[in-house]
This record gives structure tokens, C-alpha cells and sequence, in this order.
């Protein structure tokens, strides 16, 4: 198939490097250009404009910062206009649900289909081909777009336009309050005279376990905060839930207190920690290292 991936930062270049070795035909385009040269070595092409690389494309993936940015590269530099009709755009971004339904609307009328496809699993899952894509719109474009979504991971269809984005709506509040509470109580321990790891270690395998016990939990117990998924991606994350719930009527109690505490967190100056460093906003609230 010929594909276009918009936006080849650390997700974006995996998931265009292993369409590659899938077989398909890729053109790739990163607002930096030397974000996307090396996907040259996997045999994408490499284009100049957004516009130039979305010329005959099947498929025009967008891997992006925000919404506001999906709708400037989609709208204002002329991708949706080159785009034929008949193509299917996945925006594999996180925004706002609501976003992402006008963007579903918009580029209807222009006989463009849309997906909304946002993605779970990091860095990690996207190297690996093993990320959660949660997709929202219609049935036969998703059967459509699953020889693309092979490659990258498990596809589910949750419904339609803007689901795909309220399921990772879900997911980050799950995330955030979950690394919230595996944080708290591995300092609790830590002030009570309890070795952290051993906590880790013996909680294991028990109903307290989950995947960001071990993950995020070993960075904790390591200090190792090197960025994967950035603070601020959080909070933007846990802002956007806030806002789709407070649009819907909906009282999210706990996903507004974790907003609150990586705001602060961010506030800091741990804007630049990957997203289990609220281990370090609570240690700090606590007198602790």
C-alpha cells in the first residue's frame, strides 16, 4: 500500500520504519526534516512538504502534537485539499474528541475518510509493533485501514468518530491516577522504614499489580525519569479528560486532583521528567529524596 506518515518524532519514526519492513510503499514528512532522514535507510521517502508527501497516498497517517497542530498541517498548509478522494486519514494523534469529530465532518465533505486512531503502549510498543490503537468512525474504513494497522499493533474499532480519542481519553486517566498511587504508597513505605523494591517485589503478582507497577514503579524505586512520555503530555492529557467530561456533564473527581498534582509537578520545574516523576512532586511534598 502507499502510505504517508505526517510527523516522525519518537512514535511517529517507529511506526513509519516498521511500515517499511512491512512492504508497504511509505513517504514520510516531519516539520524537522532530520527527524525523518533516517527512515530513508528503510526505504521511505522523504519529503520537503507535508503537501509533496501526501501526493497519491492510500492512507495518510498523522502522528502530531495536539489538535491545533493536526488541523494546521491538515487544513492551512493544503495536505487535505492534495489528498484524492477516496483516501483514509488516520490521525493516530492525541486530541480532543471533539476535535476529532469536526476534523471527521470536515474532511467528509471533501470525500476524504477519516479515522481517528490514537495510540497506547510508548516508545516501547511502537519499536516493537505491539501498541494498542483505539479507533473511532466507520466499520468499513477500519477493515479497510487494518493492513496498516497490522504493523503497529492490536486495532480495536470502539465506535464512532471521536471514540477512538475518548478510549485514550480512558487510557491516560488510568495511567495518570495509577502512577499517582503506585508513587504515593512506594514513598509511604520508604518513610516507614520499608525497602521500596522489596514492596515492588512483594506486591507482585498480586491484585495491586499492573503493568505501570512494573514499569513506572521500577523507575521509581531506580530514580530513573529520563523522559519516555514527557510531565507535560500527561497534564495535557488529564486537561483534555477534564474537558471532555466537563462538555459532557460528567464529574471526574480523581482525574481533576491528578491534573491538579502534575500541574504542579510541572510548575516545579519537572517539565522535562518522563511522566513517573510525580514520584518526585509527592517526595518533595513530603520533606523526601
Amino acid at each position: 500500500m502507499n502510505i504517508t506518515v505526517l510527523g516522525t518524532g519518537k512514535m511517529g519514526f517507529s511506526m513509519a520504519r516498521r511500515l517499511c519492513e512491512a512492504g508497504h510503499t511509505v513517504h514520510v514528512w516531519n516539520r524537522s526534516r532530520a527527524k525523518a532522514e533516517g527512515l530513508a535507510a528503510f526505504g521511505a521517502s522523504v519529503h520537503d512538504t507535508a503537501t509533496g508527501a501526501v501526493q497519491g497516498a492510500e492512507f495518510v497517517i498523522t502522528m502530531l502534537e495536539h489538535g491545533p497542530v493536526v488541523e494546521q498541517v491538515l487544513f492551512e498548509t493544503g495536505v487535505a485539499g492534495t489528498m484524492k478522494p477516496g483516501t483514509v486519514l488516520i490521525d493516530m494523534s492525541s486530541i480532543k474528541p471533539a476535535e476529532a469529530r469536526a476534523h471527521a465532518e470536515r474532511l467528509g465533505g471533501m470525500g476524504i475518510t477519516h479515522l481517528d486512531a490514537p495510540v497506547s503502549g510508548g516508545t516501547l510498543g511502537a519499536e516493537a509493533g505491539t501498541l494498542a490503537i483505539m479507533a473511532g468512525g466507520k466499520l468499513s474504513s477500519f477493515e479497510r485501514a487494518k493492513p496498516v494497522f497490522a504493523p503497529l499493533g492490536r486495532a480495536t474499532l470502539v465506535g464512532p468518530s471521536g471514540s477512538g480519542q475518548l478510549a485514550k481519553l480512558a487510557n491516560q486517566m488510568i495511567v495518570g491516577i495509577t502512577i499517582g498511587a503506585v508513587a504515593e504508597a512506594l514513598l509511604l513505605c520508604q518513610k516507614g522504614g520499608a525497602d521500596p523494591a522489596k514492596v515492588k517485589e512483594a506486591i507482585s503478582g498480586g491484585f495491586a499489580d499492573s503493568r505501570i507497577l512494573q514499569v513506572h514503579g521500577q523507575r521509581m524505586v531506580e530514580r530513573d525519569f529520563a523522559p519516555r512520555a514527557l510531565m507535560t503530555v500527561q497534564l495535557k492529557d488529564m486537561r483534555n479528560a477534564m474537558e471532555t467530561a466537563s462538555s459532557l456533564g460528567f464529574t471526574a473527581p480523581i482525574t481533576a486532583l491528578l491534573e491538579q498534582l502534575y500541574a504542579e509537578g510541572v510548575a516545579h520545574g519537572l517539565n522535562e521528567l518522563d511522566q513517573s516523576g510525580l514520584f518526585v512532586e509527592l517526595a518533595q511534598r513530603n520533606g523526601m529524596k
